[in-house]
């Protein structure tokens, strides 16, 4: 299993951008399909990218072309580009690994999470 540590939340105002990263540590992280959920208070959590060991990805409707999903297997790394933020993506931000579910946007098919990171975004 591979332990997952995300970084980069913070305050931003509504229109700024942030780059989350989650360090993947453990087993063969190329090995992984890798996604990010997010979630209120009072929510259940929601899938908001993911992207394949191979590299394909796949995004939560609301994205609407501002986030971008990216790996950086040398780094062991994933991120999560979220431009053009609006008050709503105000979130904790989790990363996620699963090795047996490619494309999966549900998030028990993922074993593996990191402790979260919050996102706020002001307006």
């Amino acid at each position: 299993q591979v332990q997952l540590v995300e970084s980069g939340g913070g305050l931003v105002q509504a229109g700024g951008s942030l780059r989350l990263s989650c360090a993947a540590s453990g087993r063969t992280f190329s090995n992984y399909h890798m996604a990010w959920f997010r979630q209120v208070p009072g929510k259940r959590r929601g899938f908001v990218a993911t992207i394949g060991s191979g590299g394909s990805t796949a995004y939560a409707d609301f994205v609407k072309g501002r986030f971008t999903i990216s790996r950086d297997n040398t780094k062991n790394t994933v991120y999560l580009q979220m431009n053009s933020l609006e008050p709503d993506d105000t979130a904790v931000y989790y990363c996620a690994a699963t090795q047996a579910f490619y494309g999966s946007r549900v998030s028990t098919d993922y074993r593996s999470w990191g402790q979260g990171t919050q996102v706020t975004v002001s307006s």
